[in-house]
């Protein structure tokens, strides 16, 4: 019975991670959204982890890239062979003739919608559906999006961070901005150029955001060894920083994600308002384990806010349970489709 339910997928196609739930069992896959290819040929070297581990480390005839930028697919050829290759690396006997439900961020065009569908059916899907990217996070971490009361969810991925007020399976209002996880390590790298004259790279400007980056002073701050090559003398060279500079050069970003949500919460309306202080504010997404963050957005809007268990997994979970209870939200996906 489960080869035939193992036609059925739900992906979660996001900027930093590509994540799979096959119906009938679960979360099968979980790599980064990164392709390796040959540039003559374009014919696909590496993808997911392997590709990872190439990163700032391949010779001319070999690109590394993301075919995802800002929640949206930026090369349509390279998105569509990961995500076939993907798919055969979850089940070689994956059948081309069932149904993918895709999450995609609540502020895509008609265009870029188009691309996702696109994508999904040459690598094989007969049936498509789309899902809002916070709606699925909300079902994941077990909301009744269906119920006559506000949700408040924040999705922060690696491209977008995505807000919305949810109620009777719809979404009322919603912020999507493409400012997330990519934006804060690149504001390290920057960071590093300008301050201390150095030049690293993305895995290590990640390293050290997860490492030490910070939304609120830490209790106790800490120094952390950084080497990369120097951009005058222009050979390797190490440097230390302390915790309090890191958290000084994400400010930007995390304040951009702040107003974002202040924005959202002044236009939603005064009923659901009154719910989501009684119920406060869900954070999912890579994004949501920034230390002090949640304690950030607890200040900046005097609401309870809450990070959600597992919220890296809460977008695919979500898709996964539409995917598998299709009938019971359908009103779900009728909704998300304007997405």
């Amino acid at each position: 019975m489960l080869g035939v339910l193992s036609n059925d997928i739900a992906v979660d196609l996001g900027t930093a991670n590509t994540l799979i739930w096959m119906k009938g069992k679960g979360i099968v896959l979980n790599e980064p959204s990164i392709v390796a290819f040959d540039r003559t040929t374009k014919k696909i070297v590496a993808i997911g982890r392997e590709a990872q581990a190439m990163i700032g480390k391949t010779h001319k005839d070999i690109r590394t890239i993301r075919p995802l930028k800002d929640g949206v697919i930026a090369d349509f050829e390279i998105a569509e062979g990961m995500l076939r290759a993907f798919i055969r690396k979850i089940s070689s006997s994956w059948q081309p003739s069932r149904r993918i439900v895709v999450c995609v961020p609540s502020g895509i065009t008609e265009v870029e919608k188009r691309a996702v569908r696109d994508s999904a059916e040459h690598a094989g899907a007969k049936e498509v559906h789309l899902i809002a990217e916070p709606m699925a996070a909300a079902i994941g971490i077990g909301l009744d999006v269906e119920a006559p009361v506000g949700n408040m969810i924040i999705d922060i991925g690696g491209g977008t961070t995505e807000i919305a007020v949810i109620a009777l399976a719809g979404i009322v209002n919603d912020e999507s901005i493409r400012i997330a996880g990519d934006e804060m390590t690149n504001a390290i790298l920057q960071f590093f150029k300008k301050n201390h004259n150095i030049l690293i790279g993305e895995p290590t400007a990640q390293g050290i955001k997860h490492e030490v980056g910070a939304a609120m002073p830490l209790d106790e701050e800490v120094q952390v060894e950084v080497r990369g090559r120097d951009l005058v003398a222009g050979v390797p060279r190490m440097t230390t920083v302390t915790s309090s500079e890191i958290r000084e050069a994400l400010s930007e970003p995390i304040l951009a994600i702040v107003d974002a949500v202040k924005l959202s919460l002044e236009r939603t309306p005064p009923e659901l308002s009154a719910d989501i202080l009684d119920r406060g504010i869900m954070l999912t997404g890579g994004g949501a384990l920034l230390r002090g963050l949640d304690e950030r957005l607890r200040r900046e809007t005097s609401l309870p806010v809450f990070v959600a268990e597992d919220p890296l997994t809460a977008v695919v979970r979500g898709t996964g349970k539409v995917l598998e209870n299709l009938n019971q939200y359908s009103q779900v996906l009728i909704k998300s489709r304007r997405y």
